[in-house]
């Protein structure tokens, strides 16, 4: 079962996560998610747990909890949706995207 984790104290690791879970059961992993420019916690983490029900009471018991001074929710994990590709979306409509210049002929 994987686990979603937020509200958590910016001083808490992987390690520190997966001693929390362990308490339930049998923790596959465990990992705080930090920013990809500073390296810091983003305060939210993720614990995949091999038993279902360990999982569950986990949950239960966790979601609202206080751990290291601070209330953590405690929730199933989403499955991650994916996301449109980088470019904004506009791609291809008709319109090369440079400017629009009236040549002034008249003509039509």
């Amino acid at each position: 079962m994987n686990i979603y984790i937020s509200g958590l104290s910016y001083n808490i690791n992987d390690a520190d996560l997966n001693e929390l879970f362990a308490e339930y059961g049998e923790v596959s992993s465990a990992r705080v998610i930090n920013d990809r420019e500073t390296g810091k916690s983003r305060g939210f983490g993720f614990v995949e747990m091999t038993n279902d029900q360990d999982g569950q009471k986990a949950i239960e018991e966790l979601n609202g909890a206080e751990y290291d001074s601070k209330v953590i929710s405690v929730s199933i994990a989403r499955p991650k949706t994916e996301r449109p590709s980088s470019g904004g979306g506009n791609r291809n409509r008709g319109n090369s995207g440079g400017p629009r210049r009236n040549s002034g002929s008249g003509r039509y």
